[in-house]
């Protein structure tokens, strides 16, 4: 048994945040480099892109891992092992000299980075209640989006300045860094061990969590939230040039507008989750979502073919995803607070893999218009809401 400390420190839930963020940010800096990449080992484009489909799909394995394996050995000897990952993938990457190597080591990498998603979360659920962890919660995941949003932007900084291999060197200082700070200041947060009993039984495990059907509809809620988010930053910078016709650059000035909304609704998360209660949050960021989708539709469908008749609001939309997003996390991992490890993961798990899913389809729908993604969005958008409905009849 361990004791459990009664709250965090403001600074332990910054690291906790940037452990969160570890995985995508290590994931997304290398996106200007994969052109670079390509020339560099003589490769075709679709070999190049295995270096972050590959990791995608790497941290969506991890997540179902290290929820079972934290609940059973604790939080703080597996944090520490993940990030002790990250940094030894990011070494391959740095020494690799073909692009099997490389490829290799990005799936080295994401697997590690994918610790602090899964036991961020489940660290503040051991220490707080669901409405309070919801507030935590949006700090998480606060960080954990705006952080991949400006790792390509550093990303093609050091491509300017050095080679690709310079991302690696930078991904591992901070990896360093972030393990030095756990090892010091991470207290184990888990009541008492589960027992493990292999990979049979934590298939099991994942089972038992959705014969819940509440466990499921928050779950599938949190998926498709991350879904509408992910299909977005996917098709948008083909869509700013393509269909509307601008140049590449101002595509991250009218973007900064999108994570900008998000962190504002993930701070109304933090500061009102607690008064108004999870459901009437997620209700609320719902419908926000759906209406921004809309009017994007309405507003392109009248012939308004103008970056801002897009970003301005799918802004909305993300506003909506940063007050539901938090919540149901919260609401999935307080249905089994003795298995917050391994809902956790699950839950991460369905994020990665279907906004990955939506990723690959939305780019194979194109068609020269902004109508297959924003009808993507729109469909995952409702499926969203329609799981929160099916939490509130149960």
């Amino acid at each position: 048994m361990y004791t459990i400390p009664r709250s965090l420190s403001r600074g332990m839930i910054l690291l906790l945040a940037a452990a969160s963020a570890l995985g995508p940010v290590a994931m997304q800096i290398m996106l200007p480099a994969i052109p670079i990449v390509r020339e560099s080992f003589d490769i075709s484009t679709g070999t190049a892109q295995l270096t972050l489909s590959l990791s995608m799909f790497s941290i969506a394995l991890a997540t179902l891992i290290y929820g079972p394996l934290s609940d059973r050995f604790g939080r703080r000897p597996v944090m520490l092992a993940g990030i002790s990952i990250t940094v030894l993938g990011s070494c391959l990457c740095m020494l690799a000299g073909s692009i099997e190597w490389l490829i290799a080591g990005r799936i080295v990498q994401a697997a590690g980075g994918a610790v602090g998603l899964v036991l961020a979360r489940a660290i503040v659920r051991d220490v707080y209640d669901a409405a309070d962890a919801a507030g935590i919660i949006a700090t998480l995941v606060m960080v954990m989006v705006v952080m991949p949003m400006i790792s390509p932007l550093v990303g093609g900084e050091l491509m300017v300045r050095y080679d690709w291999h310079s991302i690696f060197y930078l991904v591992a200082v901070i990896a360093i860094i972030m393990l030095i700070a756990m090892y010091k200041f991470l207290p184990e947060t888990l009541s008492g061990p589960l027992a493990f009993t292999g990979i049979i039984s934590m298939l099991k495990g994942f089972v038992s969590l959705f014969r819940s059907r509440v466990f499921a509809a928050y779950a599938f809620n949190v998926a498709f939230i991350s879904v509408v988010f992910f299909t977005f930053i996917s098709a948008a910078p083909e869509i700013m040039v393509t269909v509307l016709k601008r140049p590449p650059n101002e595509y991250g000035y009218y973007f900064v507008m999108v994570p900008a909304a998000f962190m504002a609704g993930s701070y109304l998360a933090r500061s009102l989750s607690k008064r108004m209660g999870i459901h009437r949050m997620i209700a609320m960021g719902s419908k926000l979502s759906i209406a921004g989708i809309v009017i994007a539709l309405v507003l392109h469908l009248a012939g308004l073919v103008h970056p801002l008749a897009l970003f301005v609001p799918i802004a909305l939309t993300t506003l909506g995803n940063g007050i539901s997003l938090p919540n149901a996390q919260a609401g999935a991992i307080n249905e089994f607070p003795h298995m917050a490890g391994s809902a956790s993961g699950l839950t991460g798990f369905l994020q990665m893999a279907l906004s990955a899913l939506a990723a690959q389809l939305v780019a194979l729908l194109f068609n020269g218009t902004v109508y297959p993604m924003l009808l993507l969005m729109l469909v995952a958008s409702l499926i969203s809401l329609a799981s929160f409905m099916l939490v509130k009849k149960i």
